[in-house]
Order: structure tokens, then C-alpha cells, then sequence
């Protein structure tokens, strides 16, 4: 959603008639049941009109961000992000694994995830990849063993991948932080971090993806040299029935450090797509020690459902 175009945002009820839905307390349902049970001043909050306000106030929250980042002056970015069904799959899919290949590359190829969906979704979607020829982004390979080598000692079983299938690029979750988080003429190295936040029975607890965090952060303490390194959360909050009020609890929580909160959030709120939440849980505890020194959020509703995405941003120093 972050990359729809004004023209488009009106069209995301064509998406959100068809997938899977979940209503806030973790039950499947459809389109037409969260229409019947929403607040009819729902479709007042959808006009076209709003619709773009809140997308440039997410555009303007996503530059915030590049520009956070490239201040930063990294050496290292540890990418938290979520696979889906992209580098894992059914044969094999693990609860967490770390990729520590050289480089990563960035393709075009689409996966048939979304295949089931609308060509202007799926045209949409590729703005996540490279346009043109796949390209290859530099991992910092040093790094990324040695979180493996220090996880493995703190008791954490991983996969661990050095490069991808052939003819298979990166996942969306780091090509989104490639494509639009950094400045495409100095890419900061990367160390991709996977959880399998979607796909049942290997989903790591909040309270375990939050000790991953943790663990990370010593890791990188421990990390030879005075290399900068930052981590970073790639997802959303709630989606794809936007949750709000407790999207900005779990704000709440990351900004006052309440990490009893965060790691006891309930299943029922990280279904589906909301389970990218997961995600931030791990930069919680990577980043514990620090300040939340911004945050911005966009109930980013898209249908007179209510249907749509929590758009989150924030940044600790």
C-alpha cells in the first residue's frame, strides 16, 4: 500500500473483496462480514480525497526515514523481515534463518503468492523490485556468521542461507528497504534476518522473537571491530483490517520499553498479515537500551470494511 499511486488507492477494494481476512480477534472472515459488522461512518473516512492525504503523510513519513537512515552513516543494517513463500517454502520452512551470502540480488521475478489478484496489484507489488536488470546488493557476510556462530551458542537453532535458488531474487521485505529505505547509490550492506511470521506450525513466539532481539544486540556488542550497525523492521502493524487502537498501544509499548506488553501480545492479534508485528518485537529487543526518538502512524483504511493497513514508522537513537 505504501506504493500505491493516488490512482490506484481507490482500487484496493478489488484486492480486499478477494483475500483472506481475519477480524480483530483473530477469526477468519470474509469481505462481506467485516462490512456488515463496521462502523457505518467507515466510508466516510474512505473518500478519494482522504485516501491521498493519508498516503502522502505516509510518503512524507518514508522519506523521514531514508533520511534517518542515511544520517545514520551505517556499516551494517540488520534487516528484520518476514518471508513470503519467497526464499522459503513448504519443504523447508524454518523460524528464523540469516542469510550470509557475499550479496543478494534483487530481481524483477514475481512470485505466485499474489497471482490469484489483480494485474494493476501485481504491477503495483513489482515496485518492491528492481525495474530493470536483477542487481546485486552487498551483505555484510562477516557479520551475518558471526550472529549465526553467537546465536547458535545462545541456544537459537537457525537456517542459515548463502545464496538464494537459481533464478530467485531477495524477498519483498529487504528488496522494500533496497528499492525505497536506501539511497540506491550507496547501499549499506545488509544482514537479512528471516522470521516465519505467516505460516503455521514454525511461528516464533513474541516472547521469543523478542529475545532474538535481545541476543542480537549482544551479538553485535561482542562483533569484533567499531563497525556502526543499526537494526531495522521491515512490515507492518495491523492488516488487513486495520486495528488501531491496538496498533497504538503496541506504539505505546515500544516507545516506554514495556516489554511485558509486547512479548504477551495474544495470537489473536498477529493473524495474517498483522503478524508482521513480529517483526518489530525483534527490533524491541535489539533496541532496549535506546530512546524512541520519533513515530509517526497512519491508519491506513482503504474500504468502507475497514479493511487495510497500519502504517507504521519509527526510529530509536
Amino acid at each position: 500500500m505504501l506504493l500505491a499511486s493516488d490512482e490506484t488507492l481507490t482500487r484496493f477494494l478489488e484486492t480486499d473483496q478477494i483475500i483472506k481476512h481475519h477480524d480483530k480477534e483473530g477469526r477468519s472472515a470474509t469481505y462481506g462480514e467485516l462490512l456488515e459488522k463496521a462502523d457505518p461512518s467507515m466510508a466516510g473516512m474512505v473518500a478519494p480525497a482522504l485516501l491521498v492525504k493519508l498516503q502522502n503523510q505516509a510518503r512524507a513519513a518514508s522519506r523521514h526515514l531514508r533520511q534517518v537512515l542515511s544520517a545514520a552513516a551505517l556499516d551494517a543494517l540488520i534487516v528484520f523481515g518476514d518471508d513470503q513463500n519467497e526464499s522459503y517454502l513448504e519443504d523447508c520452512r524454518p523460524a528464523f534463518a540469516i542469510y550470509f551470502g557475499d550479496t543478494i540480488r534483487n530481481d524483477t521475478k514475481q512470485h505466485n503468492t499474489y497471482s490469484h489478484l489483480p494485474d494493476w496489484y501485481i504491477k503495483n507489488r513489482a515496485a518492491f523490485f528492481e525495474p530493470d536488470e536483477p542487481r546485486e546488493y552487498p551483505v555484510h557476510s562477516g557479520l551475518a556468521s558471526h550472529l549465526i556462530e553467537y546465536l547458535m551458542d545462545a541456544e537459537f537453532d537457525l537456517a542459515a542461507s548463502k545464496s538464494l535458488r537459481a533464478g530467485e531474487g531477495e524477498g519483498h521485505a529487504v528488496a522494500y528497504v533496497h528499492r525505497h529505505v536506501m539511497d540506491p547509490n550507496r547501499p549499506v550492506p545488509v544482514v537479512p534476518v528471516f522470521l516465519n511470521t505467516y505460516y503455521p506450525p514454525t511461528q516464533p513466539r513474541p516472547q521469543r522473537c523478542y529475545r532474538l532481539g535481545q541476543v542480537v544486540r549482544l551479538a553485535v556488542e561482542s562483533y569484533a571491530g567499531d563497525a556502526r550497525v543499526g537494526v531495522l523492521a521491515s512490515g507492518g502493524l495491523s492488516h488487513f483490517l486495520v486495528d488501531e487502537d491496538y496498533d497504538r498501544r503496541i506504539l505505546k509499548a515500544l516507545a516506554d520499553k514495556d516489554a511485558r506488553f509486547l512479548q504477551r501480545i495474544p495470537p489473536s492479534k498477529l493473524m495474517g498479515g498483522s503478524s508482521e508485528i513480529l517483526n518489530w518485537l525483534a527490533v524491541a529487543g535489539a533496541v532496549e537500551h535506546l530512546e524512541m526518538n520519533w513515530v509517526d502512524y497512519v491508519p491506513g483504511y482503504r474500504t468502507p470494511a475497514g479493511t487495510g493497513t497500519g502504517m507504521s514508522f519509527a526510529s530509536w537513537a
